[in-house]
């Protein structure tokens, strides 16, 4: 895939929006997922190399388009300074001159951190005016949040209505992952879908059962897949047995999915097996995750709840690529469409 790439963007002493994905899960005032924020260190790093000054813009929950302090980005400060090292400068806005201003100010070894986007109710409509506004003031546009480049929103698509646009190193390096996992692959390969809604797990469990050689499916898509008698072939393994009312995959299940995984050569993960963030029925996500520390199969990894369990087992580098992905990956792997990587074509 041709698109325009950071490195070849000419960002020297340019005033630049860094389209990052900052949406994270919080727990007592602090960050639980820290792996969206590091994610974006290289490109960060790469532009303030280039004496650029940078502005990050990003959503942060669903604030339905209105001013909500509990979904102010200003909470993220503090983890922003201490995974990215740098010193962070708040602003409550994403637009208008006081943004401008601030930008014109930054010194070096410092970045400028735009309030939530979906502040302004344009934000998730893609307003063309709120777009405009967003750009006013910068030269250059980065995205490096490909967790949220399945979405046509302002900070996404409509701003490059006003701004050349680049993707970062971080989405790159996406792309070439899931274009690894379409076609690069080795066999035996298989995938593992779990999590919940079925209408959206469909598609990408549809797009692994043509091309893999195994599709283990939990979580509660399994139930909605048996409750529904959706037709698979062979290839796709439903659960034969379950722990109480379904709520987790049960032993003859683990250990059928075990044997399975413990052959592949090539494994993407999305979604635990079941309601993984109650104890009692986290063991068969959490069984199978340990199945994939024991294989040397080229592992790749994705999805919000996902990376959770890898932030909370420090496993990050046990397996080969994990992207910041899940909806995104879900989409880009079914063939969906991905507004924020189009914009950005040759």
């Amino acid at each position: 895939m041709n698109i325009k790439k950071l490195q070849n963007a000419d960002v020297e002493n340019k005033k630049v929006i860094l389209r990052v994905d900052f949406n994270v899960s919080m727990e007592n005032g602090k960050a639980k997922e820290t792996f969206k924020i590091k994610a974006v260190k290289e490109s960060l790093d790469y532009l303030l190399g280039k004496r650029a000054k940078v502005a990050l813009l990003s959503y942060f929950g669903r604030p339905e388009g209105k001013v909500k302090p509990e979904f102010s980005l200003e909470q993220l400060v503090p983890d922003v300074q201490k995974i990215l090292g740098i010193k962070v400068r708040f602003i409550s806005d994403c637009i208008g001159e006081k943004v401008e201003k601030e930008a014109d100010l930054l010194k070096e070894g410092e970045i400028l951190m735009l309030e939530n986007a979906r502040f302004y109710p344009g934000e998730d409509e893609n307003d063309e005016n709120l777009a405009k506004q967003m750009a006013e003031g910068f030269e250059i546009f980065i995205n490096d949040a490909f967790s949220q480049s399945h979405r046509n929103q302002a900070s996404i698509t409509g701003i490059t209505k006003f701004l050349p646009g680049f993707a970062g190193f971080q989405l790159q390096k996406e792309i070439l992952e899931m274009e690894k996992i379409k076609k690069g692959f080795a066999r035996p390969a298989i995938a593992i879908i779990g999590g919940a809604k079925i209408e959206t797990k469909l598609p990408v469990i549809n797009f692994f059962e043509n091309i893999y050689d195994y599709v283990l499916v939990g979580g509660k898509i399994a139930n909605e897949a048996l409750d529904q008698k959706i037709n698979f072939s062979a290839k796709v393994i439903l659960p034969v047995d379950f722990v109480d009312d379904r709520w987790d995959i049960g032993p003859e299940t683990i250990k059928k999915f075990h044997a399975i995984i413990l052959k592949a050569k090539t494994i993407v993960w999305n979604g635990p097996l079941g309601k993984f963030e109650e104890e009692k029925y986290s063991h068969g996500t959490m069984d199978i995750f340990r199945s994939l520390l024991q294989t040397e199969a080229y592992k790749v990894v994705g999805g919000g709840e996902t990376l959770e369990i890898l932030e909370k087992n420090q496993a990050f580098d046990k397996f080969d690529f994990v992207s910041t992905g899940g909806g995104a990956m879900l989409e880009y792997l079914s063939g969906g469409e991905m507004p924020g990587i189009e914009v950005l074509k040759v």
